[in-house]
């Protein structure tokens, strides 16, 4: 079973910095693609960012495009999100999800059914 591990969360004064960890286990997927979604109360999960294990492939939501940069390890099989010039906003519960296989269409758009795995989510707070 895929397993999904997010870390990094916490609380964090408007413009600042934080970093998320995603660590991933439990697969043979050679091509994969890994999201960040964030939901806050009250709203609707929204997609944050993702990339692609196979060539490196990105996207950004436009809300944090600019200030948030994703990254991986492949050998790792890990996947980092700097998160900068935060703002109230952002405040989330940040999950990462996994999509194993070609057909990424959908994962690479931050479409939320087009992912199969998700983690337990990590807490980001920021205030003002």
């Amino acid at each position: 079973e895929v397993q999904l591990v997010e870390s990094g969360g916490g609380l964090v004064q408007a413009g600042g910095s934080l970093r998320l960890s995603c660590a991933a286990s439990g697969f043979t997927f050679e091509d994969y693609t890994i999201g960040w979604f964030r939901q806050a109360p009250g709203k609707e999960r929204e997609g944050v960012s993702c990339i692609s294990s196979s060539d490196g492939n990105t996207y950004y939501a436009d809300s944090v495009k600019g200030r948030f940069t994703i990254s991986s390890d492949i050998t790792k099989s890990t996947v980092s999100l700097q998160m900068n010039n935060l703002k109230p906003e952002d405040t989330a519960v940040y999950y990462c999800a996994f999509y194993g296989g070609i057909l990424t269409a959908q994962a690479m758009k931050l479409i939320d059914y087009g992912y199969d795995y998700w983690g337990q989510g990590t807490q980001v707070t920021v205030s003002s």
